[in-house]
């Protein structure tokens, strides 16, 4: 998208989030592990790179918690619009603090408004204003020329500003230097992984079985509104990279809800458990139904949307009614 002088406005908002250059760049490395997270997905659709920063600008990409008919979530999703986009929100669960699903379904929406308009400021004005209200526009006054960056269009003021701080943040990631503050880097062992899980627990077992304290490991899982990890909302948590394999680990050895060896039995009922069959697991598949879509799927089965096309030779993410997926790899 546009450069940093491309619109006075731009300017003034990126020496507004830089005006104090330790404390942006820690809040930066506080929401990394996020952000590059937002980035994976976002190269699946081809989005625009500056909309992996489109948390930053609805929250600086915190879980914002759920109010009774409020946005929540790192990308302030109104429940209503939760619905459109296959998010699931109730008492127990709430997909819009879902980092995976909502980022999907975030992701996925903007593709298609650029799809429709084939302008991404455009697009970045319809996931503000709301699709109908930018068809509207166009109707009355046409599509916005390139000039000037931001469109002269008789819109509210904070849809207009939600794009000129895209711009701005989107101009200090990629100019740090003209703000004087470095970007952070992030380590491999903080890196986001999905991990699957087979069955509900307690939260403070999913801590324990991943060696995190119970508000790290809720601050990435806020999705699940009880003290439970409720398998049948989400068949997977978030966790950094460097506590999945002990997590996966801790699973092995309590498979169901944290069973421990009866008395009088010793080590042999542990070893039991925690030593996996030798047997081939057979290949999973999915039969595609009205209404699925890739990510979906992908999401249902605890992979990437990548792994999919690659499991199925699928060059894009049209699907057919009927076809056959394969959802795992060979065990």
């Amino acid at each position: 998208m546009a450069d940093c002088d491309a619109d006075p406005s731009v300017m003034v908002w990126a020496k507004r989030y830089t005006h104090n250059p330790i404390q942006f760049e820690n809040q930066l490395r506080e929401v990394l592990p996020r952000l590059a997270y937002v980035q994976q997905i976002a190269a699946q659709y081809d989005v625009a790179g500056e909309f992996v920063l489109l948390p930053w600008v609805e929250s600086q990409f915190q879980p914002v918690a759920a109010r009774r008919r409020q946005p929540a979530g790192m990308w302030q999703i109104m429940p209503i619009t939760a619905g459109a986009m296959g998010l699931r929100v109730d008492g127990h669960y709430d997909g819009r603090l879902d980092v995976p699903a909502a980022a999907h379904a975030v992701m996925k929406l903007l593709k298609q408004y650029h799809d429709q308009f084939h302008d991404w400021r455009v697009a970045d004005y319809a996931y503000n204003a709301g699709e109908f209200s930018v068809r509207k526009l166009i109707r009355k006054h046409g599509m916005p020329g390139d000039d000037p960056v931001i469109p002269e269009w008789p819109v509210r003021k904070v849809t207009r500003a939600h794009l000129t701080k895209l711009l701005a943040i989107a101009c200090v990631v990629r100019e740090p230097g003209r703000f004087h503050v470095s970007l952070p880097t992030l380590p491999d062992e903080q890196q986001l992984v999905q991990v699957k899980i087979t069955h509900s627990m307690p939260i403070t077992r999913a801590a324990d079985h991943a060696g995190m304290s119970v508000n790290t490991l809720k601050g990435l899982n806020a999705a699940f509104r009880s003290d439970m990890i409720d398998a049948g909302a989400a068949s997977y948590l978030l966790l950094p990279a460097s506590r999945a394999e002990q997590f996966r680990n801790a699973l092995l050895v309590q498979p169901s809800m944290g069973l421990a060896a009866p008395q009088g039995h010793g080590t042999a009922a542990i070893t039991a458990v925690a030593v996996p069959s030798k047997t081939t697991t057979p290949r999973k598949t999915h039969t595609v139904r009205r209404g699925d879509s890739l990510w979906q799927i992908a999401r249902n089965y605890s992979v990437n949307v990548s792994e999919l096309q690659r499991w199925n030779h699928l060059r894009g993410q049209t699907l057919k009614l009927g076809q056959v997926l394969r959802v795992s790899d060979t065990n």
